[in-house]
């Protein structure tokens, strides 16, 4: 096979050949190198890439797939967005303030997926700290859309569905807070997981708002999706929220006929802030799941449009303001002590330099969110409307076995068009907020393009439901050719 059409392969593709031995691991590797060397000094979706790791990794899988020691990912190349901690290998959040920081321990989910003997590639670029909507926010450069490298792929994990889209990785595991793996993962045309919180461990993810950051899949097919979370998922001592769940298979929900299913379809979440072309897609979408033999029925979810979005950035930044008080310029990371005369001043100088400004923006509003005085007017009312949003959609779980909505409220915008208005930028992530308020899974699949750049529908299930998201997600891409299409850009 040529090295275009190697890293055009899915997981699931590449597993056929690898077990039959027409291609090896090491030749799948070097094809992705080849291919990142070619492209990502216009996509720029990788802030460290690792070579030598990941061609000493692939020898060792190809002595695992000679002695038939084989698991699904074995010898499959991947990415880690850089919040996840590798081990030797640089985690830098797109930060300053760890610029140079090599963690000593892997993630519970590195572990894992280095246990399957798959690939590491490198590290995909983010927002700095995981706090954005277009991978504008990185310390080091923007992320660019590979179907228009003048716009941006989302965020905040836009490098890992941009090396998706773009074939310079099979797939990527990324972080999703309030639509950090769906909403990039409609504006680049790729598949994006969000598991129910707790489903997979967060031990090792570098902390944002934790009560709401989830790790998940980011891959070219909802199969992909399916094998990697088979891989990534189950109980983890070390994380206090993980849940203690025997994980299915969930390849074996991946089937095409969906009578019995009833879909929600919520008109508050097809509103006038949402784009008519988009509008107009995910429409037509849900029409194809209609003839697949699902049930479609409008409600309201008037709770979740009146308040998400504002329960989201009390809690998210209180969060993040107690979280990212542990870099001071002391224990670990940058610290501006040289130009410091004493320890207070070390600490004031490093923050004000080593963050940026989204991050410090968030910090501030966390720190007046749970100010004496303000607490009980801001983060409690927030966490008493969370449970409302959780109520709303349990409720709506017990008629219906899913929502359906669109992922964003529009297709990727211009570089530059948003980053100046932070509030335009936060209704970005307008319809996948309320998920991860209640804890519960969604998927975002092409579903369409508008003017060349892709749209994405959301598939969203009770808790725990994964097995309803695979089956209705891989009944419309099979009923569909949208996953098959690819970004032509000129390099």
């Amino acid at each position: 096979m040529s090295k275009s059409n190697l890293t055009e392969l899915t997981i699931s593709k590449a597993r056929k050949l690898l077990d039959k031995r027409e291609i090896s691991s090491v030749e799948l590797t070097k094809a992705f190198l080849d291919k990142i060397a070619e492209t990502d000094n216009f996509v720029k979706s990788f802030i460290t890439v690792t070579p030598e790791l990941a061609l000493k990794q692939a020898e060792k899988a190809d002595l695992l797939i000679k002695e038939n020691n084989i698991h699904d990912l074995t010898g499959i190349p991947l990415q880690i967005k850089d919040n996840i901690c590798t081990s030797g290998v640089n985690t830098t959040c797109s930060s300053k303030m760890l610029e140079n920081f090599v963690p000593p321990y892997n993630a519970t989910i590195v572990d894992k997926l280095y246990d399957s003997a798959a690939i590491l590639l490198g590290k995909g670029n983010l927002d700095e700290f995981a706090m954005g909507s277009s991978t504008e926010n990185s310390y080091f450069y923007p992320t660019k859309n590979p179907w228009d490298l003048d716009r941006v792929p989302g965020g905040s994990s836009g490098g890992p569905a941009a090396s998706v889209s773009s074939d310079q990785v099979i797939s990527s595991i990324g972080s999703d807070t309030g639509g950090s793996i769906r909403q990039p993962a409609s504006l680049c045309g790729v598949v994006g997981l969000k598991p129910t919180y707790g489903l997979v461990s967060r031990y090792g993810l570098i902390a944002f708002a934790s009560s709401l950051d989830q790790i998940g899949p980011i891959t070219k097919d909802v199969t992909d999706s399916a094998l990697l979370l088979n891989a990534i998922s189950g109980y983890d001592s070390k994380d206090a929220t993980s849940i203690n769940f025997q994980t299915p298979d969930y390849c074996n929900y991946l089937k095409e006929d969906l009578s019995g299913i009833k879909i929600a379809i919520p008109e508050d979440y097809f509103g006038d802030d949402i784009d008519s072309g988009v509008k107009k897609v995910v429409y037509e979408a849900i029409e194809v799941l209609k003839k697949l033999g699902a049930s479609i029925e409008e409600i309201s979810l008037s709770v979740m449009q009146q308040f998400a979005l504002a329960v989201y950035y009390i809690i998210a930044p209180s969060e993040a303001s107690a979280n990212l008080s542990r870099y001071d310029g002391v224990k670990y990371g940058f610290s501006d002590r040289l130009n410091s005369g004493d320890l207070m001043e070390t600490l004031y100088k490093t923050r004000q330099n080593g963050f940026g400004p989204e991050v410090k923006r968030r910090i501030m509003l966390g720190t007046y969110a749970l100010s004496s005085g303000y607490y009980d007017a801001y983060y409690l009312k927030a966490q008493q409307a969370k449970k409302m949003i959780k109520s709303e959609y349990e409720d709506t779980f017990k008629k219906y076995d899913a929502i359906i909505t669109p992922t964003s409220p529009t297709v990727a915008f211009k570089i530059g068009e948003k980053f100046s208005n932070p509030v335009q930028m936060y209704l970005s992530d307008i319809l996948t907020i309320p998920v991860n308020i209640a804890g519960i899974p969604a998927i975002s699949i092409p579903s369409g393009f508008i003017n060349g750049l892709p749209v994405g529908m959301q598939i969203i299930a009770p808790r725990l439901r994964e097995d309803t998201i695979f089956h209705i997600a891989y009944s419309y891409e099979k009923a569909t050719n949208w996953s098959k299409f690819k970004p032509n850009f000129n390099t």
